[in-house]
């Protein structure tokens, strides 16, 4: 499937259920297409019993972490992520929603890099099945999020294909031409 990348104008794409439109190997598995939004996961798995409060801490974890280091994620290329918790039948779910820049397999490479470099742990140890080697074995990180990704059918953007990088630059332009046109003024 070519790609346009027209910023301009608001683009959906519809996935196909294998959440690819053709199999192109990556390094641990088949590559996830670029989609209007970007790049993204969707991970859906069961909270350990009893780790409802932990994950939820974790949450703020991360927030600490960025209003310590604004930069803290800068190296996953995030658009945003969203953490949901919630019941099915008598179990507690977890679900992890991320669009980001860079490749599926690049993104959880260098979650698990940045994750060890910064000391902090993630809040996927919560989760049934997580590997305990995932600090010394990002495949098996990588595993764990394939085997539990949820994909997409369908991915919307208003601003297709933008990346972080170009949002960032745009936004300094603006505020860089205010502040000129209020010199002006």
């Amino acid at each position: 499937m070519t790609v346009v990348e027209d910023f301009l104008n608001p683009a959906a794409m519809a996935i196909p259920k294998e959440g690819y439109f053709e199999r192109v190997e990556g390094p641990y598995g088949p590559a996830f297409p670029k989609t209007p939004a970007n790049y993204g996961f969707s991970l859906l798995a069961k909270v350990i019993p009893g780790r409802e409060a932990t994950v939820r801490a974790h949450g703020e974890t991360i927030e600490a972490a960025i209003k310590a280091n604004p930069t803290f994620l800068a190296p996953l290329k995030l658009h945003y992520l969203r953490w949901l918790v919630f019941p099915i039948g008598d179990d507690l779910y977890f679900m992890y929603q991320g669009i980001f820049d860079t490749d599926f397999d690049k993104y959880t490479e260098d979650a698990v890099e940045l994750f060890k470099l910064s000391g902090l742990t993630t809040v996927f140890e919560n989760l049934e099945g997580f590997p305990t080697d995932w600090k010394t074995n990002p495949a098996a990180f990588v595993r764990f999020c394939r085997d539990h990704q949820v994909s997409s059918f369908l991915e919307y953007s208003e601003y297709p294909y933008v990346s972080t990088d170009e949002i960032k630059k745009a936004l300094r332009l603006k505020t860089a031409l205010s502040a000129a046109l209020d010199q002006l003024q």
